[in-house]
């Protein structure tokens, strides 16, 4: 079991940066979130907005004017590429490439009228993750742990789940901590090998000399912190040098699989070559949560492509091959922690950093589109078996009941008891938030809730 630290209030006014676990604005629904990010842009006519229109005008000039991003597009519609029918009792409506995930519609909250402000991956997915479409700004993750701690002293809040192949578009980017302390990062963990990178040493060392260093390095940093008491950095990398001992310990013991059984194993896919790397970490991400980690982040498979949602060409192929990846661990992670009773106070969110156009590119292709894309969320007092919004009859943008991406870091944050109004950082002068009112602004959007 995960230990407890004395909590404390959020507060924008810190005197020193730390990982205890702090009381929220107000009382929360959730008190962890699992993010699966979709590197690329899943096309939401293909997979999750029926539009007939696109079949019965295929071959036809779009009426209207389509913002397009790569050259080799034509103004030519593109039909539907997959069967999308309803299922479960709400009649949520999925593409036939991610049956698992449409076998448990009940449970998602989807999002339909999505939108947002880049329709280049770098600049949208920094959007997606920070809520500035340009890097070195706080990650949602690092948002969340600034403003609630975590409730395990022995593990990092904001973890990160990667192929361990490489790195998807942005790589590190992605989780970093901008301008707050870097205790506040996303800490990479490894799905295969030692869990942790750099936390065993490169040579074999008897436990006494081990025991030595460390206690003489904390007596260095201890002198060192007494005479610069307001280095905020300087504490944190204390404070990081500690829990590194502890995770030693805990990290190996969390991220051990062998203790799931063999039904649950094989009930994420880990059985499978094609599912085994991403139902590993989506595993691993229900175990870290249940752990007391209070934000996870779970990329996508690197292969076929390091955005492997990016439908340039080839878009029926290609989304068969990822959605084969990820289909089924999503739903089993769904499953899994609505059978432990753990749904509810967790949010999982499916998303890419944007959506795809209705017209060709070149052969078989879609572009980018920053006008219209689908989120699915799940527990944390996000509506089950509602679909919220709509596009246009071509599936090109966002017209009814739109969701900024902003709104939607304002509502995860409501969810978690933070106000998002409230909950800044001091950085050269200024108080920063997240949902910034001079670059974006943001509405909760209480029709997604329960």
């Amino acid at each position: 079991m995960h230990g407890m630290l004395h909590a404390e209030a959020v507060s924008a006014r810190r005197t020193s940066f730390d990982m205890k676990p702090r009381r929220a604005h107000f009382r929360p629904q959730a008190k962890a979130v699992i993010q699966l990010f979709q590197n690329g842009g899943p096309s939401q006519m293909d997979l999750f907005d029926p539009k007939p229109e696109l079949t019965k005008q295929a071959g036809k000039p779009h009426p209207g004017d389509v913002e397009t991003f790569q050259l080799g597009n034509k103004n030519i519609i593109f039909p539907t590429q997959f069967k999308i029918k309803p299922y479960g009792q709400c009649g949520m409506n999925f593409g036939s490439p991610l049956p698992h995930m449409a076998s448990i519609a009940d449970e998602w909250c989807m999002i339909r009228s999505m939108y947002t402000v880049n329709n280049n991956h770098p600049f949208a997915i920094s959007m997606f993750q920070s809520g500035k479409p340009f890097f070195g700004y706080p990650a949602l993750g690092s948002w969340i742990t600034y403003g609630l701690g975590s409730e395990n002293e022995d593990l990092p809040g904001y973890i990160v789940l990667r192929d361990p192949a490489g790195y998807n578009t942005s790589g590190k980017a992605v989780w970093s901590s901008g301008w707050m302390p870097a205790l506040y990062q996303g800490t990479e963990f490894n799905s295969q090998g030692n869990a942790v990178h750099h936390l065993h040493p490169t040579t074999n060392r008897s436990a006494k000399a081990h025991g030595r260093s460390l206690e003489l390095l904390s007596r260095l940093n201890k002198k060192h912190h007494a005479l610069h008491p307001r280095e905020f950095e300087l504490e944190a990398r204390i404070k990081n040098f500690e829990m590194a001992a502890r995770m030693q310990l805990a990290a190996a013991n969390v991220l051990d699989l062998s203790q799931e059984t063999k039904e649950t194993r094989k009930r994420y896919g880990l059985d499978n070559p094609t599912t085994a790397g991403y139902a590993t970490r989506c595993l691993m991400a229900r175990r870290l949560v249940e752990s007391g980690v209070r934000y996870v982040q779970v990329f996508p498979p690197l292969k076929p492509s390091f955005q492997p949602w990016d439908s340039h060409g080839s878009l029926k192929s290609g989304i068969q091959t990822i959605s084969g990846m990820v289909d089924q661990p999503t739903a089993a992670l769904i499953g899994d922690l609505k059978q432990r009773g753990m749904l509810d106070e967790v949010i999982v969110m499916w998303t890419g950093e944007f959506g795809r156009i209705p017209i060709t590119e070149g052969a078989d292709g879609r572009d980018h589109n920053r006008n219209a894309f689908t989120t699915l969320m799940a527990g944390g007092g996000f509506k089950a078996g509602y679909t919220h919004g709509a596009t246009d009859e071509f599936g090109y943008k966002s017209i009814e009941h739109r969701v900024s991406v902003p709104d939607l870091h304002a509502t995860i944050f409501n969810q978690l008891g933070i106000d998002h109004t409230e909950l800044s950082f001091l950085h050269k002068g200024r108080r920063e938030r997240l949902t910034d009112p001079e670059v974006t602004g943001a509405t909760i959007v209480d029709q997604l809730l329960s």
